[in-house]
């Protein structure tokens, strides 16, 4: 199949879960993949890398598809980045590789960072704090941010309230203050050639996640996560004014299918001009897609 054609592409969702390979096996045990789905009202879905290949190729959008991997944090084992990434190669038309690394894994996990943009095309790295246990700003994780940095791919991070782990007993143990946006306001000064994205609207530190990236010329935010009915005000109206050229068009597939995110999107007061530039140019830019 033929690469990305930018100019075709009515968007590019910029967060996409990868939750089960080709072998049956989950990014995550079922009582958290449960607890998820019931959080966003949502029946539980896992499709596989060519599975969402076909579902987006037909709405003609283009997605960054990824894993977490929480194994040291969590116990389970993660997902195969290099599967994950060989699985995309298959679908260029409308798939871009990220791979997750967990900053404990130290000397091989940057090593491994290397390999994998290097050898099998990954284009990004996803880091979710707060399921992997640990502070964005702690200086353990910034020899994975410079190979970051030095390959030239964006890291994004998600921030904020998470639905994984919500209703049970202690969140099963999640931390949702390693989220807090303005953790990564370091990351952001210490790396200036680093691309850092922002994942959802970061309740309850909103306006932290707004000053960063107005702040840093090298931080985004992405909107996934929530239907836009539920944006916070102030978010809405960075988006339209002075983040416009700094917010990105991303569902949470498959927890938040593309389709609910843009029919609530498209009653959201967004100037004409501005809802090109978040459902797709923006994330050219910040991706590096042309």
């Amino acid at each position: 199949m033929t690469a990305l054609d930018l100019d075709a592409l009515v968007a590019i969702d910029v967060h996409v879960h990868v939750e089960q390979d080709l072998h049956g096996h989950k990014s995550m045990d079922d009582e958290l993949l449960a607890a998820a789905a019931k959080y966003f009202k949502g029946d539980p879905y896992h499709p596989t890398v060519p599975q969402i290949a076909a579902d987006y190729r037909a709405k003609n959008m283009a997605a960054v598809v990824f894993t977490v991997d929480a194994e040291l944090a969590t116990g389970h084992p993660t997902l195969s980045n290099e599967e994950i990434a060989q699985a995309a190669a298959e679908h260029p038309d409308v798939l871009i590789p990220f791979a997750s690394i967990d900053p404990a894994r130290g000397v091989a996990g940057v090593r491994a960072a290397r390999r994998l943009v290097e050898d099998h095309g990954v284009r990004g790295f996803k880091f979710h704090p707060s399921i992997q246990a640990f502070s964005p700003n702690d200086r353990r994780a910034y020899p994975l941010y410079e190979q970051l940095q030095s390959l030239g791919v964006p890291a994004l991070f998600h921030t904020g309230q998470t639905g994984i782990g919500s209703g049970l007993p202690g969140g099963r143990g999640i931390k949702l203050r390693y989220s807090d946006p303005m953790l990564l306001d370091d990351v952001a000064a210490d790396f200036p050639q680093l691309t850092i994205i922002l994942a959802h609207p970061s309740v309850p530190w909103q306006d932290a996640a707004i000053a960063v990236a107005q702040h840093k010329a090298n931080v985004y935010i992405d909107l996934s996560g929530w239907s836009p009915k539920y944006f916070p005000p102030q978010l809405v109206r960075a988006a339209n004014t002075l983040l416009k050229t700094k917010v990105l068009f991303g569902s949470d597939y498959p927890l938040i299918r593309p389709e609910r995110w843009i029919e609530d999107f498209d009653a959201l007061d967004i100037r004409d001009e501005v809802r090109p530039l978040i459902m797709k140019e923006n994330a050219i830019r910040a991706l590096g897609l042309r």
